[in-house]
């Protein structure tokens, strides 16, 4: 029973270095240490007789039997956290979804579109700029500014989104930065240099700034038009404009709390 206990015990540490890239990101969301991950990763190995991973100074890189081993383990883990799950909540399955900021905002604004009335899913938003790993289903649903290449990942296309500058009318004549790396903060930084009246890291805060009249924001179109304090002030860039597409896994699609996440997500996204 011990060995058992330990030997899945190792898969899940895999599990962590295999999302995470490496020791030092999986020792802090596991609280192990990278040493005592790395003799963990070298015994499961040995217990396997595979090799899991190429070490690299820079990270772990997957071998094609480490992906394998991922992709059924992740369907097990699923699995368990279903059989786990407080009666409550069985009702209600999660379900993942990463976005941007901006998308982001306009999901929570339209929450109950989307979990349904009553709620018949319970929903974890994953704001980040970069983009989730959906084959090693870090989420079930990734609203993406590209149509999914991965053949594993099947999308659907949603309305192009464009950016413009977005004032208060008594606002001052200045940009405000956004350190971020997004094609629309690369975008500020080259036409606008250290010309800006402030500079912030998170998108959602130029946003706050404009609101607060102290100075000009580059927002998407179907959020600065929504604000009524806020006014165009410029045209749109066409070079910042990118379609809008909504992924998801191949095997993950076909689930009922999924298909409904789906439909709702573009009933809500197509309006706004």
């Amino acid at each position: 029973m011990d060995e058992t206990k330990s030997e899945w015990s190792d898969l899940r540490l895999f599990l962590a270095v295999a999302r995470e890239g490496g020791l030092s990101p999986a020792a802090r969301t596991t609280g192990r240490s990278a040493a005592t991950l790395g003799r963990r990763m070298l015994a499961l190995e040995r217990a396997i007789g595979r090799d899991l991973f190429v070490r690299h100074e820079r990270g772990y890189e997957l071998t094609a039997d480490a992906r394998a081993l991922v992709d059924e383990l992740t369907e097990i883990e699923t699995r368990i956290g279903r059989l786990t799950a407080p009666p409550a909540e069985q009702g209600r399955p999660l379900v993942k979804i990463s976005a941007g900021t901006w998308t982001t905002l306009v999901l929570l604004e339209n929450l109950e579109e989307i979990t349904g009335i009553p709620a018949d899913i319970r929903l974890r938003f994953v704001s980040a700029e970069s983009t989730l790993d959906m084959a090693h289903r870090e989420v079930a649903i990734g609203i993406r500014n590209r149509r999914p290449s991965d053949t594993n990942l099947a999308g659907r296309s949603l309305s192009r989104v464009e950016f413009a500058p977005y004032a208060r009318a008594d606002a001052p004549d200045r940009w405000i930065k956004v350190m971020a790396e997004t094609p629309s903060a690369r975008w500020l930084d080259k036409m606008v240099g250290n010309d800006g009246v402030c500079e912030v890291n998170a998108p959602r805060n130029s946003l706050d700034l404009a609101l607060a009249g102290k100075g000009i924001a580059l927002l998407p179109s179907f959020i600065g038009d929504r604000q009524p304090t806020l006014r165009q002030t410029g045209a749109t860039i066409p070079e910042l404009a990118h379609d809008r597409w909504i992924v998801s896994h191949q095997d993950d699609r076909h689930l009922p709390e999924v298909r409904r996440t789906i439909d709702r997500l573009c009933r809500v996204l197509e309006t706004r």
